[in-house]
């Protein structure tokens, strides 16, 4: 074993601190929100991700510090096409966006002060880094919900296996004596997540083909959730021996961590019987020829004749771009909130035949949902029929504060869609209005749904689209002022879906014109 001392330059750690300086004033406000998604339950696990990144670079450290460092001036086109995702993600509102804009620049910045042979030994810890960033809203919400849906239909499977009545509705299983509810902590995602990362980590110390890595990761996501699915099983089982006490407190946080460690001895076993099957050929390497690095800081002479630190000009191109979106995006207010027309609470309770009946939110929801002004009310024509209408106006749309697409809150509670897509409802004078329809069911009740997002003179149907134009009409209007429409037609005993939905198509015409009156136009 020989020992081989690398010298760091003065110039060189200056470099590596002023990124770090810049990319922290630039992204401060998304670490924070960052910090604030990992303190839930479902991304709990990211708090560790850092620190197994740390480990992995370490490992590494005598490998990568034997290759020579080589410009590549192709790390700008990273760190600008991160800027752009940046933008993207800050003026549509889009933490996500930002998170892979971050990663984009530390990438690009990476592969233009080392080079490609350099950073190839580290390419796995980074690429690994992607991992401690929560997944967005509603790509969250959609899976929360499929994973509720599917764990329920398994578990009332298996209690079924087991000889115990069980009927299920939605995301609601009903055991005769008691309704089990799976709740978005008992979808499994706080699982589901881990596992796969684990399975990850897993693979890649694991000295066998690569095929078998490939297994190992995909039967993580089955493995999680048919283990969830017997979890909920076990909690329905157990509740009819020993009461509600198993679906709350300690019984209940101690059946996730047994369900998460049976599932990685399922996993640890796979390895095992994929080995026994088709075994493995072992090869010993060593790293880096046996050489020990030890690392010295010295001044910018000691490196020799190459450029290094405050020399490169990479430097100083990479520090301009990032200091110019650091002071664009603290200087300049893109997003200044825009007053609604008129205050909701005004809206009128009578509106041709139909009257209403105003209602309000628990504060807890408001919180929540963050808007700056709403009303929600039931109307009832003079048939008896009746239509359910809410409206959210956002003065202005940011990360964190966007407007959320009511295709997740449609569901749950028993409720399950049974038709969703677009539709159209014709205003008269030849104008139309898009919205979204969904027909949701529970047991014998269904009902009918619109929503649609007035957004600056525009009707959009499409999340996408709604990111899209708030960072187009922040960029170019200084606005993200928009708002949400939803409106929903019980259809009532003996009434055919056709009439429900004139019904509420013709709410809708009658509501439209008025509603225009208190939004904001383009």
């Amino acid at each position: 074993m020989t020992k081989n001392t690398k010298v760091i330059s003065v110039g060189s750690l200056i470099t590596i601190g002023s990124y770090a300086v810049l990319l922290f004033l630039v992204y401060l406000s998304s670490f924070e929100g960052l910090m604030e998604k990992w303190s839930r339950d479902d991304y709990s696990y990211c708090y560790l991700i850092p620190f197994i990144v740390l480990y992995l670079l370490w490992e590494k450290k005598n490998h990568f510090l034997s290759i020579e460092s080589k410009t590549d001036w192709r790390g700008i086109g990273g760190v600008i096409i991160g800027l752009v995702c940046f933008w993207l993600g800050e003026l549509g509102g889009e933490f996500y966006i930002i998170y892979i804009s971050f990663w984009l620049i530390l990438m690009g910045l990476c592969l233009l002060h080392f080079g490609v042979q350099k950073i190839k030994p580290i390419l796995f810890p980074l690429f690994f880094i992607l991992t401690m960033f929560p997944l967005p809203y509603f790509v969250n919400n959609r899976i929360t919900l499929s994973l509720k849906i599917m764990s329920s239909k398994l578990g009332v499977m298996m209690m079924h296996l087991y000889g115990m009545s069980a009927y299920r509705e939605g995301n609601v299983i009903d055991l005769g004596f008691t309704k089990l509810q799976v709740v978005d902590a008992c979808s499994g995602l706080r699982y589901l997540f881990p596992m796969i990362i684990l399975s990850i980590l897993i693979s890649y110390f694991l000295r066998c083909r690569f095929w078998k890595k490939i297994v190992l990761i995909v039967s993580s996501i089955p493995l999680t959730i048919l283990t969830n699915a017997l979890r909920i099983a076990l909690t329905g089982i157990l509740s009819e021996k020993f009461g509600s006490k198993v679906v709350e407190g300690f019984f209940h946080d101690f059946e996730g961590w047994l369900i998460f460690m049976v599932t990685l001895g399922v996993m640890l076993g796979e390895i095992w019987v994929m080995n026994r099957l088709f075994p493995e050929v072992v090869h010993i390497e060593g790293d880096s020829n046996g050489e020990v690095t030890r690392w010295a800081v010295g001044t910018d002479a000691d490196v020799g004749s190459q450029k290094k630190g405050l020399l490169q000009p990479q430097f100083f191109v990479s520090v301009v771009l990032l200091g110019l979106t650091l002071v664009l995006s603290q200087g300049i207010e893109f997003r200044p909130a825009i007053p609604i027309s008129k205050p909701l609470k005004q809206f009128p309770m009578q509106i041709n035949a139909w009257s209403g009946k105003e209602h309000s939110m628990e504060a807890k929801i408001i919180d929540a949902l963050d808007f700056s002004d709403y009303v929600m009310a039931d109307y009832m024509n003079d048939k008896g029929w009746a239509i359910n209408f809410y409206v959210a106006y956002y003065e202005n749309q940011q990360k964190g504060e966007a407007i959320h697409s009511p295709a997740t809150c449609l569901r749950g509670g028993g409720w399950e869609f049974k038709q969703s897509g677009k539709s159209f409802v014709d205003l008269g004078d030849g104008r139309g209005l898009p919205v979204n329809r969904a027909l949701i069911q529970n047991g014998q009740h269904k009902q009918i749904a619109y929503y649609w997002f007035p957004m600056r003179g525009r009707n959009l149907t499409n999340a996408f689209e709604m990111k899209w134009f708030n960072f187009w009409d922040a960029l170019t209007r200084q606005r993200t002022d928009g708002a949400l429409v939803r409106v929903i037609a019980p259809v009532g005993e003996g009434e055919s879906l056709d009439t429900a939905e004139s019904r509420l198509q013709g709410f809708v015409k009658a509501v439209v014109p008025v509603l225009n009156t208190y939004l904001p136009g383009s």
